[in-house]
């Protein structure tokens, strides 16, 4: 899902973000502090792989099928396009890709494993200090809905607007959270703030032939909108996927926030069913609430998607992709999640190596992360509890003779 990408928890309630338990200190066994390098906003610390708790227990051979997913999005901007883009930030990356579809059949665990210990150096981010070492996840909703209007269905999904244009990479929208990130050309040529999404509701896209779908529920299209794609259930056998097409660029506001800033719901109460429930119960009300958030997503219908798709148009992997801050993290990149606190995902502690492959509005910091838990309800079971501390092993390629970081 290129996504609106706000996660679940952030979309439904006012979540705390703390830092984590102990500051940075020497890689861990040793009384030197570690070796630091730096890429753009982010200092790391260099350790080694058997410092990363869990690494020996992960399947390697799932993140390294995830990675040359996304290595045949960035192999394919590179040629593309003379300008590195899309946080395509270093060459040893592209090194690195070119090696994984090279590798012939499907590597063991312990064949991707040895792929990623000669390709890559593993870090834990040392600077910034992380105030925000936070998990959440987001997942695709399964909604009923119907291709024309009728009773029952009465709520559309637009379509992209012609007169829309992005004003940012949709790869660098997340890092302007409170800026426009889309605008309205006039006939003019002007550049002028879009619709709000109280205004869509009212009328504004009105007649131009924009209607993608129809849901039952407007909730639920605010829900689709908050995870950024989801699977319409057309109610005779067939579903199709929509996914992420732009927004009108209006800055996201957290509906859960704003209710629990205004007293009308509790931060220890607050749910994604009890959120539900409250804008359900009296419509208008509930309305009101929503059209706090200004923000509103457009969607396009996937002809041939077999499954959600981040930035750059990757399909993502169920609890291997991973939406990040691409302030601090360059996309593509393999990053090794450790959240012990995690265990509803698993069974086990939540320690895996994940590919950055997604970014959000509310992704923001050096370790803060989404991790994609799949389609349908289970996995919006799995989304709707998912706010837990977790740090960040990131795997920086490996540099040829003589290049610095």
């Amino acid at each position: 899902m290129v996504r609106g990408a706000w996660p679940l928890w952030l979309a439904i309630s006012a979540l705390i973000v703390w830092p984590p338990d102990a500051p940075f200190a020497a890689a861990p066994g040793t009384s030197e502090p570690p070796v630091m390098t730096a890429t753009e906003q982010t200092v790391y610390a260099q350790v080694t792989f058997a410092d990363i708790p869990g690494w020996a227990d992960d399947d390697q051979a799932a993140a390294l099928a995830a990675f040359k997913v996304s290595c045949a999005a960035l192999l394919s901007a590179a040629k593309a396009s003379a300008t590195v883009s899309n946080g395509l930030r270093d060459v040893p990356l592209l090194a690195a890709c070119s090696a994984a579809g090279a590798l012939a059949g499907t590597p063991s665990a312990a064949d991707a494993r040895a792929f990623f210990e000669r390709y890559f150096d593993p870090y834990r981010v040392a600077a910034p200090v992380p105030a925000d070492g936070l998990l959440t996840a987001y997942y695709e909703p399964i909604l009923s809905g119907r291709r024309t209007q009728q009773p029952g269905y009465g709520v559309p999904i637009h379509r992209r607007p012609a007169d829309l244009v992005n004003l940012v990479d949709e790869a660098d929208r997340a890092a302007r959270p409170a800026a426009l990130t889309h605008a309205r050309k006039t006939a003019s040529g002007d550049l002028v703030p879009f619709a709000t999404r109280e205004e869509i509701d009212r009328g504004a896209l009105a007649g131009q032939g924009l209607e993608l779908f129809y849901l039952a529920d407007e909730v639920d299209r605010f829900f689709l909108q908050v995870q950024g794609s989801g699977v319409v259930d057309l109610g005779d056998g067939m579903q199709v996927r929509v996914t992420y097409d732009g927004k009108n660029g209006h800055p996201y506001t957290s509906v859960g926030r704003y209710l629990i800033d205004k007293g009308l719901m509790g931060a220890d109460t607050m749910s994604l069913d009890a959120l539900g429930d409250w804008l359900r119960h009296d419509r208008e009300r509930g309305r009101q609430a929503i059209w706090q958030n200004r923000s509103y997503v457009f969607f396009r219908e996937m002809k041939d998607g077999a499954s959600a798709v981040g930035v750059m148009g990757v399909q993502l992997t169920p609890l291997r992709s991973l939406a990040i801050d691409p302030a601090f993290h360059a996309l593509g990149l393999p990053i090794f999640v450790d959240a012990p606190e995690i265990t509803h995902m698993t069974g086990r502690p939540f320690r895996r190596l994940m590919i950055g492959q997604d970014v959000g509005s509310a992704i923001k910091g050096a370790e803060r992360g989404d991790i994609y838990a799949g389609s349908g309800p289970a996995a919006g079971k799995i989304a709707g509890i998912t706010k837990h501390a977790g740090r960040f092993y990131v795997l920086l390629p490996k540099q040829a003779d003589g290049v610095e970081r």
